[in-house]
């Protein structure tokens, strides 16, 4: 299991995506011949416009621009895809966050802010990039049957003013929005609450139909995911305790529409 922010830099990675495109035109679909030969050779990763006007070109009868939709799976970095991977898959998510508001629950306009602010800057492509990969995990919410969701924010990760008043406003009005949903949990963990287990970061948990789990914290196993069964048992502890000392569920949304009064 990856982190759950994608600030993972893609230069020099075998999985990344090379989207240059050659102004010469020399192949006669608008790239030129050194991408199509990592296309060809499996180096680079295609646009989708390239496969559909390769298909164009080479008379393919929608083959190729068909394969669009195995390649948009394989086109971003290999821990993004890795985590979508794992939260597609689970029955049971839960997350406690310290510093943020969790990926799965930000706004497009959030997420672009932490992404801009992020150093040393992504390129713009990189960043729709990133942009796009985060927003396409949160098809999660859409499956079925859904998956029991449970999140725990803190406070103060909520008042940080992460793209400006608007950006703020619309971000605490999705968090009103998914907590009504009835397989989502969430609460909040008030700054004037006492020490808690979470203290020293996020905490994941996703469980799966067969039994089987994986974990991550940043405070415990060096920050690594575990499906260890005694270090799931420490995480799901703290987890719970976590859950415990938080604002119930609709207190949390009380809450929180108090402080979309206040924005």
């Amino acid at each position: 299991m990856a982190v759950d922010g994608e600030v993972v830099r893609g230069s020099g990675e075998a999985d990344e995506p090379g989207w240059e495109v050659d102004p010469d035109d020399e192949w006669g679909v608008g790239y030129g011949e050194d991408l199509v030969y990592k296309v060809e050779a499996g180096k680079r990763i295609p646009r989708r416009e390239y496969l559909e006007r390769a298909d164009e070109v080479l008379r393919a009868g929608g083959l190729l621009a068909a394969a669009w939709e195995d390649v948009k799976r394989v086109r971003y970095p290999r821990r993004v895809r890795e985590l979508a991977k794992l939260e597609a898959q689970a029955v049971e998510i839960g997350v406690y966050e310290s510093i943020s508001v969790h990926g799965l629950l930000q706004t497009p306009e959030h997420a672009r802010a932490l992404f801009e602010a992020w150093q040393p800057a992504y390129s713009e492509e990189d960043l729709e990039r990133v942009l796009a990969a985060r927003m396409a995990r949160q098809s999660v919410f859409e499956r079925s049957p859904a998956p029991a969701l449970s999140f725990v924010l803190e406070e103060a990760a909520l008042r940080r003013r992460v793209g400006g008043t608007m950006v703020c406003r619309r971000q605490l009005e999705r968090l009103l929005e998914v907590g009504r949903l009835r397989h989502v949990t969430l609460q909040v963990m008030p700054t004037s609450s006492g020490a808690h287990p979470g203290l020293s970061g996020r905490i994941e948990i996703l469980k799966f139909a067969d039994g089987t789990a994986v974990g991550r914290s940043d405070g415990a196993y060096n920050g690594r995911p575990t499906s260890d069964p005694k270090q799931l048992r420490v995480l799901e502890l703290r987890y719970g305790t976590i859950r415990a000392q938080a604002l119930p569920p609709e207190e949390s949304l009380t809450f929180i529409e108090h402080m979309l009064g206040e924005t």
